[in-house]
This record gives structure tokens, sequence and C-alpha cells, in this order.
């Protein structure tokens, strides 16, 4: 998978899928020279012409005046020595000076894929999975040293790619920017995709030209956020779902992060994805190491549903970790549209028994079982039991589902804390927060300082105690706001820049203590739905509440947006009552259900004001989804008709075996004298036959041919779902 040519310092990174070509060149700087679909060998084609740009100076030592790095394709560039475009790294050193000049050093080679320190990041099982390539640069001066790892996977179309930075010298170094990424391209045409979005509306998919410029994608949240998902691709201008040419790239961070692309004056693209630069700064003493995030790069020759499929498989198999990876998630039902703070014993043990008759299988308790929680104004960092509310306690409910047959699960949001609660009282300087300053709050609560080891000991001590004394099957991790007034009471001045990552890293300590110890509990993240719908979260949690909308009709947009890069067994999606709590719109039950399948599913919503019709249609959805479970959950995704361009957005599932096929078809609105509509599925067997409802149809008839889709004559919001099997 790794090709060295040490003669002529070549660098070729391959496997079936893709090639990414390395070279060392003049004054052992590293060059980027070619990455796309694999080649046999590489003879030096790219090698970069020497051609005299006029105001682009010639790299110190450089021999040959034709020579700059202000035109060479880099592969991780600083500032100072002739590149004037955003550099990969910049770093202050003792003297002031803020220049950095690293040259090739050496390399190793190692079989599989080194952890990341304190870091989630993809792994593999048996060392024949992968190889990896550390490129070891130094900076003599400075006598600083960078390690630039990639890893190919034999079989995925997937390199992945981390840098560390060593200080192997006796100066201290201020690390200002350490990009986890960066790529040159040549000169061509390119699109880039991002999934932005708010609170409701998250993952919309927005595709646009990439200009000459500087385009800057990110998040200053101190969370990977609602507003600009950690995932951006490159695309060619004719590319599809399935055609043309699409890099995919995916930073492993739940943090601020930065995507940055910029176009040269000589149409060459610089991609660069990492932590935030704004506001970060790291001290780096002699003898210590940074390990920047880990950032996964998916090539695909066919559109953007290979890219897709790439990315599913590896975060689904090699990300997500842990006793669930790979198990049936169970279908659910959480009560807080249905009763939000104003619940008792008496209303909760009601909803679980007539969820059980349903054939729900997990009972799950929200917001509002702690403290003195009637509303979101209190409590929070107090996890303890509400005695007023709960009498009997959190064992006895959790016993009552056992009994119905049902699995019993509990919301948390142990990263908060509000000013009237018994912590805040008794530890007040624990918030994020500048002294002397006023406080913003968010939902009325503040951000606890998770970068304190105290601060998550105490919330760890809390929930040990709940979750050693109740039988929990499940929890919901939420964080319900960004951070703001971003200063830590218990670092110096010099290390305030480090609070958002030693956050970060606080809470992925936290995380990686409370998974090891319940390796029984399903864990699901949640920031106010998809605020932190991030590979790093999924390391530790393999799945996510996808949005707070339920609505059905915005859930099309979100989950396919989403489905860009995280597998379908990542996406929590349940079905609520109507009119919809967010959008307040109607949705038929049939529809609610299908867009919910295409998601590990569950309900939101009251059972016990379901009519017996609802009730009756309830049950044949949970049968239905738990007779195709596996499929659903950890088959094949197709997106057939795009939600955000199409009023009859389609997708479909391919069994793991391949011999079950589920395709869903909405009709969002109606219309009068609708045109037939031919549907034509995807990834099947051309030499196969399929049964659909009797008929049988050749795998390339249905993918090529298609079928006709007759108009719906029963209003807008209407949904089908369709059965094969392979003969």
């Amino acid at each position: 998978m790794i090709h060295v040519n040490e003669t002529e310092g070549i660098f070729h990174l391959t496997n079936r899928h893709y090639s990414y070509i390395l070279r060392i060149e003049e004054g052992q700087v590293v060059a980027q020279e070619y990455f796309g679909q694999p080649i046999k060998a590489y003879h030096g084609a790219r090698k970069y012409p020497r051609i005299d740009r006029s105001f682009s100076p010639n790299f110190p030592d450089a021999t040959d005046r034709l020579f700059s790095l202000d035109t060479l394709l880099q592969e991780y560039p600083g500032y100072g020595t002739g590149d004037y475009r955003s550099p990969a790294q910049q770093i202050k050193h003792e003297d002031g000076s803020d220049v950095t000049d690293f040259r090739y050093r050496s390399y190793e080679r190692i079989k599989g894929k080194p952890k990341l320190d304190g870091l989630p990041a993809t792994y593999v099982e048996m060392e024949e999975e992968a190889e990896t390539l550390v490129l070891i640069l130094e900076d003599a001066k400075e006598e600083l040293e960078l390690r630039l790892a990639y890893t190919v996977f034999r079989d995925r179309p997937i390199l992945s790619r981390s840098v560390q930075l060593h200080n192997v010298g006796t100066k201290t170094h201020d690390i200002q920017k350490l990009m986890s990424l960066s790529l040159d391209l040549p000169s061509q045409q390119l699109e880039c995709l991002t999934l932005n979005g708010t609170w409701g509306r998250e993952r919309m998919m927005e595709r646009e030209t990439i200009t000459r410029g500087i385009k800057v994608f990110d998040s200053k949240r101190g969370s990977s956020s609602h507003q600009m998902n950690p995932f951006l691709a490159i695309v060619s201008p004719e590319a599809t779902e399935y055609s043309g040419e699409v890099v995919g790239f995916s930073l492993v961070y739940s943090g601020s992060h930065q995507m940055t692309i910029e176009k040269d004056p000589y149409g060459q693209t610089r991609i660069q994805l990492g932590i935030n630069p704004f506001g970060f700064q790291w001290q780096l003493n002699p003898g210590e190491c940074f390990q920047a995030p880990e950032v996964n790069i998916s090539y695909s020759q066919h559109g953007m549903m290979q890219m897709s499929h790439a990315f599913h498989a590896l975060y689904r198999e090699r990300l997500a970790r842990g006793n669930f990876r790979d198990a049936d998630r169970p279908v659910l039902i959480n009560n807080w549209e249905a009763t939000y703070f104003d619940f008792d014993e008496t209303k909760i043990k009601q909803i679980m028994e007539e969820s059980a008759a349903l054939g729900i299988e997990l009972f799950v308790l929200d917001d509002g079982w702690f403290g003195r929680r009637d509303d979101d104004y209190s409590s929070l960092g107090d996890w303890f039991e509400y005695q007023e509310k709960i009498p009997n306690g959190l064992k006895h409910l959790a016993y009552h589902a056992h009994a119905q047959g049902m699995q019993f699960g509990l919301w948390f949001e142990p990263e908060m804390i509000s000013r009237n609660s018994r912590l805040f009282r008794d530890h007040p300087d624990w918030t994020i927060h500048i002294p002397g300053r006023g406080r913003s709050k968010g939902r009325d609560q503040y951000v606890l300082d998770f970068s304190r080891k105290e601060v998550r000991d105490n919330i760890i001590e809390q929930m040990t105690a709940v979750l050693d004394e109740v039988e929990i099957d499940y929890i919901k991790w939420d964080f319900n706001r960004n951070v703001t007034e971003v200063f830590s009471t218990a670092l110096p001045s010099e290390l305030q820049g480090e609070l958002l990552h030693r956050y970060v890293l606080g809470l992925y300590e936290v995380l990686e203590f409370l998974t090891a110890r319940y390796p029984h509990i399903l864990f699901e993240s949640c920031s106010g739905g998809g605020g932190r719908f991030d590979p790093g979260m999924l390391y530790y949690m393999p799945q996510t509440w996808t949005s707070d909308n339920t609505d059905a009709v915005a859930r099309l947009k979100i989950q396919h947006g989403t489905s860009m890069v995280y597998p379908i067994s990542s996406m929590g999606a349940h079905v609520s009552a109507v009119p919809n709590h967010q959008t307040h719109r109607k949705t038929s039950l049939e529809m609610r259900g299908h867009v919910a399948m295409a998601g590990v599913f569950g309900y939101e919503l009251d059972a016990t004001r379901l009519s017996e019709q609802e009730k009756a249609i309830v049950k044949q959805q949970i049968a239905f989804y738990k007779t195709h479970r596996r499929t659903l959950q950890y088959g094949t995704f197709y997106r057939l008709e795009s939600a955000f361009t199409s009023n009859h957005p389609a997708w479909m599932f391919i069994s793991q075996e391949q011999d079950e096929i589920i395709v869903c078809d909405v009709t969002v609105l109606s219309e009068a004298a609708a045109p037939i509509r031919t549907l034509k599925l995807s990834g099947l067997d051309p030499q196969a036959i399929y049964e659909l409802e009797g008929a049988r149809y050749g795998g390339d008839e249905l993918m090529y041919v298609g079928l006709y889709v007759p108009p719906t004559v029963n209003g807008d919001f209407d949904s089908r779902l369709y059965v094969l099997k392979k003969i």
C-alpha cells in the first residue's frame, strides 16, 4: 500500500481505489504531486515545473531561481519563506518570530494504524487492514519535529491523516495554528459541498463554485455546532450522486473547527481542516508533544454516493466501538414531547405500559427527573433524584420498565450547570466565565469547565452514584448551549488560549471512562438535536439524536444531508405527534413512520393518547421495523431522489446479504394532473431477479428502465414503502 522510491524521493500511497503521491522537492520540502484514480506506477509526470513568477520569492538556500514555495503544490505549508497562501501551521517562538521552516528528514512505515493520544480516531482490528506512513520533518533552528501520518486502508477508499508536533529542544513555543490536513490541488474547475444549518435545520447541503480567494467554513462555538458540520467535499462540476470525481474530508473532532478553501491566482486550490485557530494558542514546552485531530479523506470516481458509502462503512465499522457497534438498536419511546417537565411516576408508568403493549423495547425518561427540575431554569449539575416528583425513585421506574419487558433509559446534560442549583452555590467558579464580566446564559444555563479535573471528577462521581444504583440500559447525553466568555479561572493568562481544546479533551476523557465502566449501556449523544453530530462523538456513542425537529417533511432534508457522511445506524429518528411541535404541520402517521425508519427508529409522543386506529398503525410499524431492522440499520443506503431538489424524495436500503431491498418514495405536495414518474433503483445485481408484490423484475430492469410510480391521490405528505426480495 505504501511504495517508496528513495532515489527519487517519491512516496506512492495506493490501493485499488486511489493513488496519493508525494515527492521530496528541492530543499527537502514535501510536495504534493497527485491524488486521484489509482495508477500502477508513477514516473514523475506531475513533477512541478520551474516557471518564473514575478514577486514569488525563492526558497531559502534554493539553487534554482525558478523554484518558489509561492507556487509549489505543498503537503504541509508554512508562512514566511516565500509562500503567501494560508499556512497549515503558525508557531510563535521565544524570540518573537513566527516563521517555522520544516524540512523533510526521514520516514517510518508502520503496519496497522497507531492510536492517537487522548483523541478519538478510526482504528483497525488487524494490522493487515492498513499501513501507515509517517513523514518526519524538522526545523533545526527551533528544534521542532513535525510528524505527518498517513494511513492507507487496504480495502477502503479512505486515507486517514493526522499531525503531531514535538518540541525536542530547550525552548518553549506557542502553537497558534496546527491544521490536521493541508492539501494542494492543481489548477482545475472545482466546486465544494458543505453541510451548514442551524437548530432544527441541521446539515442543509450547499454546493457552490470555488472561485479565487479564500472561503472559510467554521465553528467558533466550542462545539462542532448546528451551524457548520466538520465535513467538506470537493467535487468536479459534473459530479452527481453516481458519477464524477468527489473527495470528501471529515474531521474527527467535537470542538471549534475551521475548514478553508483557497484558490490562488494560478487556479490552484488549497484545502485545510483542523482546530479553529481563532482564539487558539497552545504552549509547547520542552519534551512535550501536541496531537492534532484526525481527518479522514474519501476518494470517489463515481459520485457522492460512493463517497457516502465509504464514510458509512468506515464510521460504522472502524470508528464506533463497544457492544452496540454491530448490535440491533432498540425501538425506543422518549417522553420529552409527551410531557416535557410535567410528569410524575403515575404518568410515566402509564406511558411505559401503553408502549410495551405496542411492542416498543426501550423507555427513555428525559429532562426533569433530577434536583428540583420543573422547568429549564434550575437544577443542572444536581444529578440526584427529584424525590417529590418520583418518590419511589429511578430504581422503581427502571424495575417497572423491565417488568413490562422494556429497557430503561435516562437523560443527562453533564456539561451544564444552572445558576439555581446546589452545585453552583457550592462552586460558582466552576463555570466557564470571565471574573468581573457578566455571564451570558443560554436556556438559562452555563457551561461547566471540563478542562478542570475536579469538575470532571465531580460529574463522574454524581453520575456513577446513579448508574451503580439503578439498572440503566441507555443514556441520552445532551449539550444545550455553546460556550461564551471563554476563560478558565484555573488557567494562568498565558494558557487561556488552550481552554476550548482542553475542554474537548476533558470531555473525551469523561466519555472514555463512562463508556468503559458501563459497556452494557447504549449511549446516544445530543446537542439540542444535531448540534454535535460529528465523528468525535460517534467514537464514544454509536448514535446521535439527529435533530430536535421531528417534523417528517423537515426531516427529509435533515436526514438526507446527514447521510452524506454519517451512517444510518448513527441517526436517531422518531415519530412524533401532530400538529408537529416545531413546525405545527400535520402529516400522516404512515409518512412519519416511513421517514423515521430511515434512521434508528423510535417515538416521541404520548402513547396513552393514541386512538385505537393509531395504535394499530404503530404496532404495524414496529413489527415491520423489527422484521427488517438489520437491513434498515446496517444495510447499504442509497439516495435515489434528493430532498433538496425533488418533490418526490426517495431512498433505498440493500441488506448485507444482498437479498432484501427496501425502498421509500415520498410525495411532499400533491399536484393536479401530475405526471407519471419513473423510479430507478441503484446498487442491484443486474443479473439477478427480484420479486415485488408478486411480480418479478430483473436487477438491470429495475436500475435502467425503472418502475412507473402512479400519481398519488392521498393529498400532501404521502409515502410508499416497497419490499423486494432477491430470487
